[in-house]
């Protein structure tokens, strides 16, 4: 699994790229998610758009940073999953939960209307 962060505006995109498996990838999310909402960023972007895979060990620490966000008083939002990965959130019941998109213009702009 690799992670790049970059921000747009008062937005950081957490890049994710490879096996959001348990092993590495989940471990590394968790490492990336709490950094960043110990930095007190409040607007969070997950770009699933190069995650080839996710498991159960990765929807758990998407839901653990988004849990952890919302106690922090920040918002974690995903961006443009592939579609294999897209049905495993909805099967995993997650959708409703988290917003996603397939623009990253829209998904930035969508943390100023909160």
């Amino acid at each position: 699994m690799k992670v790049d962060v970059r921000h747009v505006d008062d937005v950081i995109i957490v890049d994710l790229e490879g096996r959001l498996v348990m092993g590495v990838g989940d471990e590394l999310l968790r490492d990336v998610l709490n950094e960043l909402v110990a930095e007190d960023w409040k607007k969070i972007l997950l770009n699933l758009r190069e995650v080839t895979i996710i498991d159960s060990s990765g929807i758990g620490e998407v839901v653990s940073g988004w849990k952890l966000a919302r106690r922090f008083g920040a918002t974690v939002k995903l961006l443009r999953p592939a579609p294999a990965i897209e049905r495993t959130l909805k099967l995993a019941q997650l959708l409703p939960l988290l917003e996603v998109f397939n623009d990253e213009d829209a998904a930035v702009a969508s943390f100023q209307e909160n």
